[in-house]
């Protein structure tokens, strides 16, 4: 019966947290709802709300809003708007602060998280899993003898939040592993570990 019950258990509990997630992330999208007019809002217009309508509202904002700013018109309109957000002091930090994270994650030319390392972390001979960001700038890397790397080492099992480093690049192993396999390492705290397999000489960090 024990094991059964654990069989059960190992089916249950990930269709859970990944059903319970999915309705946070819908029902939060679906506020978007709330700004349509009143008469374009599902429950004005045919009676009753449509789970996942806001959804469906915010892929088509976030789609339209990248195929205005990708012709001259739109990207005159965004200059206009950073421009405005520009002229307020404390909009200015905290915007510009989030673009520049954002653009680098998701730059296709960036290098921010595009490889899995492994680093000694939190002392020497004790091992953890991090991820590339790129390299230490500013006045920081004027203080720096030698080549340094800069790395995020998340926690778990939530990988939102960790450390930020600045290591040697010679103390940094870089993995054959992608990223994607390296957050179900962190999150399943080790239990799920990405297949073992033999890798050719890999290129130097930053040098792709």
């Amino acid at each position: 019966m024990k094991k059964y019950f654990i069989t059960g258990l190992l089916i249950w509990i990930p269709l859970s947290i990944t059903f319970m997630v999915l309705a946070w992330i819908v029902g939060t999208l679906d506020q978007i709802i709330e700004w349509l007019p009143n008469g374009l809002q599902p429950r004005n217009a045919i009676g009753f709300n449509i789970p996942g309508a806001g959804l469906v509202v915010g892929l088509l904002i976030v789609l339209a809003t990248g195929l205005v700013a990708a012709n001259v018109i739109g990207q005159k309109l965004v200059r206009y708007w950073e421009a405005l957000l520009a002229r307020i002091p404390v909009v200015k930090s905290l915007y510009y602060g989030v673009k520049q994270v954002s653009d680098t994650l998701f730059s296709s030319t960036g290098q921010a998280f595009r490889k899995a390392l492994l680093v000694q972390y939190p002392r020497h001979g004790s091992w953890t899993i991090a991820f590339l960001t790129g390299a230490p700038g500013g006045d920081a890397a004027n203080h720096l003898k030698g080549d340094h790397v800069s790395v995020y080492v998340p926690t778990t099992p939530n990988p939102t939040s960790g450390f930020f480093l600045m290591m040697p690049k010679e103390d940094v192993i870089e993995l054959d592993m992608s990223v994607d396999e390296a957050l179900k390492y962190i999150i399943s705290m080790g239990v799920v570990a990405p297949p073992a397999r033999s890798a050719p000489p890999r290129p130097a960090l930053l040098s792709e």
